[in-house]
């Protein structure tokens, strides 16, 4: 990111835990507009949980996190950091769409019903408004011929893809995925990394926690290596995936190679 970049996202002294468990111990992260940031790192490293601190999924201990220029789950009063209602943190995320290892559609519904279910149903749009940008975004995921089905009629990979139609339904200026491959089977990985190849492309701001290293070097503008609730180290794919600088990050780079 350059110096003159404001970031859509800027992470400072993050830390969150679990009880005795320390899971994430001071992260801090800037994620330009448009950029795509892909965490890497061994399960119980923290990624999810961060991903999850960013839409305030998970309440953080310490530090600060905003998007857009507006900090998270908190405004800042007298010196201190206040919870903000449930109703202003739901208005907060519709600047994050997420999508999630498992697809969690609504299995009564057919594709169509589920990408508009948060448009219409949560924030109150123009049914006819959100019908028509639904149809572009199954159309821009490959599944124009798909409206009308329902989850049970569709493979894993195109469950995951309705998913991602339904995170960006909302028009988010950021999109957090969560190992969105991790539950497919392995001829359906592709599909899903296609998709998301197109819509860094197109300029969405993304954070992705994902094992597909293949990804990470073709689509990411910058890698992070996360350990032990840990930023270890971060750049350029090409400079971390090729020449880590890192043990931690050569050790478990080398179980890809």
């Amino acid at each position: 990111m350059s110096a003159h970049d404001t970031p859509l996202v800027r992470a400072r002294n993050v830390h969150k835990a679990f009880g005795p468990l320390e899971v994430l111990k001071g992260i801090d992260l800037d994620v330009a507009p448009g950029e795509v940031v892909v965490v890497l790192g061994p399960s119980g490293s923290g990624k999810s949980t961060f991903l999850r601190c960013i839409n305030h999924l998970e309440a953080i201990d310490q530090g600060s996190i905003e998007v857009d220029g507006e900090q998270i789950g908190y405004r800042l009063h007298d010196g201190r950091l206040d919870k903000l209602s449930d109703r202003a943190i739901a208005a907060q995320r519709r600047k994050i769409g997420m999508v999630f290892q498992q697809f969690n559609l609504y299995p009564h519904m057919t594709t169509l019903q589920n990408v508009i279910e948060a448009p219409v149903g949560v924030h109150r749009e123009n049914r006819k408004e959100a019908t028509g940008y639904a149809r572009e975004l199954l159309t821009r995921v490959g599944l124009a011929d798909k409206i009308d089905a329902y989850p049970r009629q569709l493979s894993g990979g195109q469950q995951q893809r309705v998913a991602i139609a339904r995170a960006l339904a909302i028009r988010p200026k950021l999109m957090l995925f969560d190992e969105p491959t991790s539950a497919l089977d392995p001829e359906l990985v592709g599909e899903v990394l296609a998709t998301m190849r197109d819509l860094a492309r197109q300029g969405l701001t993304m954070i992705v926690v994902t094992h597909e290293i293949g990804f990470a070097r073709e689509a990411a503008d910058r890698v992070v290596f996360m350990d032990d609730g840990n930023v270890i180290e971060a750049g350029p794919p090409d400079e971390v995936l090729a020449k880590p600088r890192h043990p931690r990050t050569r050790a478990f780079l080398s179980r890809f190679i």
